[in-house]
């Protein structure tokens, strides 16, 4: 029970803090990108709680935790704190001031890829029982190498790039893109920061990289 009311907790907060950012400098709550953005990101966050809060609650209480120990870890956190409300804030008051115009057909695009990366978020929570939001090294964690870890070593981080990058053109906005471009910086940060912990505390983490050549995206990295 204690860990239902948390997760309903953390949802209805998340969804209060987004709606805020969006409607409120939009100055008003016509705002067709922010709904989309709303439907895409919450309704499934909603069913992916609840079939975690059945069938892997141990996993639901990982990711709802995220006190970081890392000093690299907290400074990428506190800076993506920073993006995301930037980007939120600076695409409403696009769409407040008609500054650009995003053509219905790339926003289409654009959620298409978003969902993408929701289904290959909820695979990778499906393949990795120790996936946390924080980096740290779990009581008897192996390494995952099967599914889309045979494919890149990091497939939540590669799936957060389809979840984050098309966010602009989702909610109409092209120069809302200017904070979102500095994710994938973030990401590969928090990435080498990760590997460096993994290597010297999970045992068969350095094989596994031998074995996984790329990192986060297939043939570049």
């Amino acid at each position: 029970m204690k860990l239902m009311i948390r997760a309903l907790i953390k949802f209805i907060l998340g969804l209060a803090l987004v709606g805020l950012l969006l409607f409120l400098p939009a100055g008003t709550i016509r705002y067709s990108g922010a709904w989309l953005f709303i439907g895409l990101l919450f309704i499934p966050m909603l069913i992916m709680g609840v079939v975690l809060f059945a069938k892997a609650p141990a996993l639901l209480e990982k990711r709802l935790n995220n006190r970081e120990k890392e000093k690299t870890q907290q400074g990428v956190i506190a800076l993506s704190g920073l993006l995301f409300p930037a980007g939120f804030v600076l695409s409403a008051l696009d769409f407040r001031f008609g500054w650009s115009s995003v053509p219905l057909w790339l926003v289409i695009f654009a959620s298409a890829l978003f969902l993408i990366g929701y289904a290959m978020y909820a695979e990778v929570m499906r393949e990795n029982a120790y996936l946390s939001r924080t980096v740290e090294i779990q009581e008897n964690q192996t390494v995952i190498s099967t599914g889309l870890y045979s494919v890149v070593r990091h497939p939540m981080y590669l799936a957060t790039l389809f979840l984050f990058l098309p966010l602009p053109l989702i909610l109409g906005s092209f120069w809302a893109w200017i904070p979102f471009a500095l994710y994938p910086v973030v990401t590969v940060i928090r990435i080498l920061n990760e590997e460096k912990v993994l290597t010297e505390g999970l045992a068969g983490y350095a094989e596994y990289k031998t074995k996984v050549k790329y990192r986060l995206i297939p043939f570049i990295w």
